[in-house]
């Protein structure tokens, strides 16, 4: 691993995939910006890189200029691979994974922000590492990839590896990182200077809490409704669930219907059918494969109940999907 002082400029870049996030990429430059400032001198060099060097469009539409990864990229002490959420756009990094590996076997510092990971993971660089992944980017990851399992966290530190769960998850790391080099004081002026008054741990939740995304605070419904997003590909059953939460099945559905205004079945299948659109969205899986990875028992099954929720089938929401981008 490349060392260096406090004194001395580390060189941090950032491989922007086609598409990448802005604001995950712009929360993840200005801290450092922001320390040179404060500082009176050049403690980063920020570095946006590319293969070959040409320019990179973000996802807003706002062209980088990048430098070229293939030369530059030996002298980073951290590289962090940057991409949005299109699926087209990491394979396009794909003629770039075995510059990243001689890097890595360098001593570069790798690192992923958003769905870099999903990068990394391709190009056979996380290992036993342990990393996280934006939430969205997660179930695409854990199917291409089912020896790998990231963690929900907002960032992720390990050893050579650093990855971050994008959106404004960097502000968090790169505190992290500044404090590391120049002391907790130092970090917390460059975190005042964004008004990012509370600095996140690096295993705080990416997405609200289950009492938000679904509007209850009942702690028994809130156990099942979590088993639910926990199960998808083998769906627990209504006395099961009753049983985890310590509640009679009857009592279960009136909870549902109560506070859900929604049956039991009804809520499950549509968690199910909100992870098999992430699924359509960003996976190359079949409509057979996403219908198991969803616990239908068939295709068609799946197809019907897709159909019902959407007003499309599976291959046409696809298609769709396909057409936007």
């Amino acid at each position: 691993m490349i060392s260096f002082d406090s004194k001395s400029t580390q060189k941090i870049g950032f491989l922007l995939a086609p598409n990448f996030a802005l604001m995950s990429y712009a929360s993840a430059v200005e801290p450092l910006r922001a320390a040179n400032l404060l500082a009176g001198v050049d403690l980063y060099d920020i570095v946006p890189l590319s293969g070959g060097g040409e320019p990179v469009e973000s996802s807003s539409g706002l062209v980088v200029g990048c430098g070229p990864l293939e030369t530059v990229g030996a002298s980073c002490h951290t590289i962090f691979v940057c991409a949005g959420g299109d699926p087209k756009d990491w394979a396009a990094m794909n003629e770039l994974h075995g510059t990243l590996r001689r890097l890595a076997r360098q001593g570069v510092r790798i690192g992923g922000i958003s769905s870099g990971a999903y990068v990394l993971a391709a190009a056979g660089l996380l290992g036993t590492s342990d990393f996280t992944i934006h939430w969205e980017h997660a179930t695409v990851l854990k199917e291409a990839f089912p020896h790998l399992t990231p963690r929900q966290a907002r960032y992720v530190i390990d050893g050579d590896r650093v990855t971050c769960a994008g959106g404004v998850a960097p502000l968090d790391l790169m505190h992290a990182m500044i404090s590391d080099r120049m002391g907790s004081h130092f970090a917390r002026r460059v975190s005042d200077w964004y008004l990012h008054t509370a600095v996140a741990e690096p295993g705080a939740p990416q997405r609200g809490s289950a009492a938000e995304r679904f509007g209850t605070h009942h702690p028994a419904l809130l156990t099942v409704l979590e088993k639910m997003e926990a199960t998808i590909e083998q769906p627990v059953n209504r006395a099961a669930m009753a049983k985890l939460a310590g509640i009679s099945s009857r009592h279960l559905d009136r909870l549902f219907n109560e506070h859900l205004m929604s049956g039991f079945l009804e809520t499950y299948r549509r968690i199910r059918l909100d992870h098999a659109r992430r699924l359509l969205e960003q996976s190359p899986l079949s409509i057979a494969e996403i219908a198991y990875a969803t616990g239908f028992s068939s295709a068609g099954h799946f197809s019907r109940a897709f159909r019902a929720l959407t007003g499309k089938s599976p291959g046409g929401f696809r298609a769709d999907a396909l057409h936007d981008r």
